[in-house]
């Protein structure tokens, strides 16, 4: 889908309310179309917050110094939207687990639900872009499997491709490696890798700097619901910056294009 060159998103001076407390405060960040971008910080900072504000699950407060856009646009009919931003959360995890079989995961992206219902009408068309995007994510072999009898990783990368058979402008990983082993995480980051070298962008939300996969080349640091940082990866991996976000003593060894901290 070809849209004119406008910035992934842009938020100016958000503020966003969940119940009696402030969860983004006076919240700036611009990401282009195509950008890489991991957005890091602390359990609790407000990055699941923006995530749903962005996918329109949450709203900021209305104020006159407020703005927020998505590609270019103010305002959105939710289910034209949807195609368009490509969503991995641990919230869609628990929502797309049971008896539905990895094929129908994915062609429920179509829908915005779980699985594909009586009242869904699928296309030809539509099962043919749900069988090639999980070849494409060599997954075909889960196609008829049911979520029930996957693993964490597979029933992740089942939910990769329910993201990503909309071709969308850009894929958001929110907390992905959560409940992973060391080996479904090792797949998870090759997966994000190829697709960023792919051309997909990428927005990976974390709280886990060994998440950031190397083609990702800015970092967003996060803290009590600001940004405090926000530039070019190896500038913000660093043991100041770090320690400030996450409020302890950090330090930071890098290995194989990945960082890891303690």
């Amino acid at each position: 889908m070809t849209l004119p060159s406008h910035p992934l998103i842009e938020l100016r001076n958000v503020q966003v309310v969940r119940g009696a407390r402030t969860v983004l405060h006076d919240f700036n960040l611009r990401i282009e179309t195509g950008e890489h971008v991991a957005i890091l910080g602390p359990n609790g900072c407000g990055k699941s917050t923006l995530i749903k504000t962005i996918t329109r699950e949450l709203y900021p407060v209305a104020q006159p110094e407020s703005k927020m856009t998505i590609l270019g646009e103010e305002c959105w009919n939710v289910f034209e939207l949807r195609p368009l931003l490509g969503i991995v959360s641990n919230d869609l995890m628990a929502w797309c687990t049971g008896e539905a079989l990895g094929r129908d995961v994915v062609i429920s992206g179509f829908f915005s639900s779980n699985d594909v219902y009586p009242n869904h009408l699928v296309t030809t068309d539509q099962i043919q872009r749900a069988d090639a995007t999980l070849a494409q994510l060599q997954i075909s072999h889960l196609a008829d499997r049911p979520v029930s009898e996957m693993s964490s990783g597979e029933a992740r990368r089942v939910l990769i491709a329910r993201a990503l058979v909309h071709q969308p402008e850009a894929l958001f990983f929110d907390e992905p490696s959560n409940s992973l082993d060391l080996f479904a995480r090792r797949a998870l980051r090759e997966t994000m890798s190829q697709l960023a070298r792919s051309g997909t962008g990428i927005v990976l939300v974390t709280h886990d700097p060994a998440d950031v996969i190397p083609e990702i080349e800015r970092v967003v640091l996060m803290s009590k619901g600001r940004v405090i940082a926000d530039g070019r990866k190896q500038d913000m991996l660093q043991s100041k910056p770090l320690s400030e976000a996450f409020g302890l003593d950090v330090e930071v060894a890098r290995r194989d294009g990945y960082y890891h901290f303690w």
